[in-house]
């Protein structure tokens, strides 16, 4: 049975898992105390005899002003599940009531903290990717580009581990926000209306790719008709110019938003060739 096949199957079977505060005593920048405030992750930690020691952060899509969780946040959970991996859903901050950087400090704050807590996870904290979906997908290449090593003196084991993931799953990303193939909507969503010229060049990930941007596997499709395809082509390109490993796959045809696509009899292999990578990458 394929790991798409099985996934489809699950849910009867997954019970309830545990959601935790990314912060306990409230998240830096929060305007509020209400479940939109408090960014926050849920836990799918893997287990049986195929389990190994990866885990995955996974940031659903949704245009930075809603989440994805099912198709792009469960779902995927638990096709990692599947494979052995353990998996962290993030419900991160979203605009327009946040903009940039909190959004990336969710992100961040879930890496170190999977790391901090690696050992509870049975996982090691230099098997730690982040997978994205659409604007979950820029979320993710921008912790693959905007990373640091921590603060030695944190005030908390968290506050000392790396935000520096240790590879990326970009599924139809967002990574350009600069004409022609930007999505505005998630540009808009986190910079503001009217955003600083020089904020949106450094958020175009495409840009900020060095030799120490970790690998990535990339999926799209020819005719996304809402974020161009050339993200994920631009990205690419750029990883191979800095010498990071990259695998790229574009289909001819489907439309933005798919997740799985379990329902898609093209599109559905997708995910069997991100199997293949992560195997590859010695990750399961």
């Amino acid at each position: 049975m394929s790991a798409l096949l099985y996934a489809g199957r699950l849910a009867a079977q997954v019970p309830e898992h545990q959601t935790i505060l990314l912060w306990q005593d409230g998240a830096p920048g929060a305007k509020g105390d209400a479940d939109v405030d408090n960014p926050a992750l849920t836990l799918y930690s893997a287990s049986g005899p195929n389990k190994v020691p990866t885990a995955v952060v996974v940031c659903p899509g949704g245009g930075y002003v809603h989440l994805a969780m099912d198709h792009e946040g469960k779902q995927v959970a638990e096709w990692l599940n599947h494979l052995g991996i353990s998996a962290f859903v993030l419900k991160y901050r979203l605009g327009p009531k946040y903009h940039y950087p909190v959004e990336l400090w969710d992100a961040q704050r879930a890496i170190r903290y999977v790391r901090a807590h690696a050992a509870d996870f049975g996982v090691e904290p230099n098997r730690v990717g982040i997978w994205g979906f659409s604007a979950g997908g820029h979320l993710a290449s921008t912790a693959g580009t905007h990373f640091d090593p921590g603060d030695p003196n944190g005030a908390d084991a968290i506050d000392k581990q790396s935000s520096r993931p240790d590879f990326m799953i970009l599924a139809y990303p967002v990574i350009t926000f600069l004409e022609p193939h930007a999505h505005l909507g998630s540009l808009h969503a986190l910079l503001g209306e009217k955003p600083d010229p020089e904020l949106v060049r450094l958020l175009s990930n495409e840009l900020q790719v060095t030799p120490q941007t970790p690998p990535a596997f990339l999926f799209h499709t020819s005719d996304d008709t809402v974020v161009p395809v050339q993200n994920s082509i631009q990205f690419y390109t750029a990883l191979r110019q800095a010498g990071v490993p990259a695998e790229m796959h574009i289909y001819l045809h489907g439309p933005h938003g798919v997740g799985l696509a379990q329902h898609d009899p093209v599109l559905r292999t997708w995910p069997d060739r991100l199997a293949d990578w992560l195997k590859a990458q010695g990750l399961r």
